[in-house]
């Protein structure tokens, strides 16, 4: 006759956060009671609504140009297909919500100054490709120099401002 397994008690995850608080490890028990560790990013305009620093109107503004971005498939990572060799006529061709969506993210940009601007640069690496706030100020920074947490997470409010009243939240309603 086998043995049934004992269900342990169900185990509540425990998360620690990395002093920087670029991620957070949950710490579980799988079914059979082995611990187990999940690793996951914190979202960092979860974080910066939740402590006040950016308006909800700045949060759905900032997640209206991340889905954007997403549709317009500049997060996707690429790499050669085997079949494109040099001098191939195969070309890459978009859809029509992805031809709209780069025209948006496009347009998005310019109303911050460009990608080229600290404005534009600070909202397509963190909101676009969700680098940390902290990781755009180290390696990229604007104009290829650095610039400090503090300044960084400046630029990213006044940008986040810039986007909402561009995607016009915060506007009183028309009649």
């Amino acid at each position: 006759m086998a043995r049934r397994k004992r269900k342990s008690a169900a185990t509540k995850p425990v998360a620690a956060t990395r002093p920087d608080g670029d991620f957070e490890a949950v710490y579980e028990a799988d079914p059979d009671g082995r611990p187990v560790v999940h690793h996951r990013t914190v979202d960092t305009l979860g974080r910066m609504l939740r402590a006040g620093t950016i308006t909800k109107d700045m949060h759905d503004a900032a997640h209206d140009f991340q889905a954007s971005f997403t549709i317009a498939r500049f997060d996707a990572v690429r790499c050669m297909a085997l079949m494109r060799v040099s001098g191939s006529p195969g070309e890459l061709r978009f859809t029509e919500a992805q031809l709209d969506a780069r025209r948006r993210v496009g347009e998005a940009l310019d109303a911050l100054g460009g990608l080229g601007s600290p404005a534009g640069s600070c909202v397509w690496h963190v909101v676009g490709l969700q680098c940390s706030i902290r990781e755009w100020a180290m390696r990229q920074g604007w104009g290829g120099r650095l610039v400090r947490v503090e300044q960084a997470q400046g630029i990213m409010v006044a940008a986040l401002g810039v986007l909402a009243g561009w995607y016009g939240y915060g506007l009183p309603a028309e009649r």
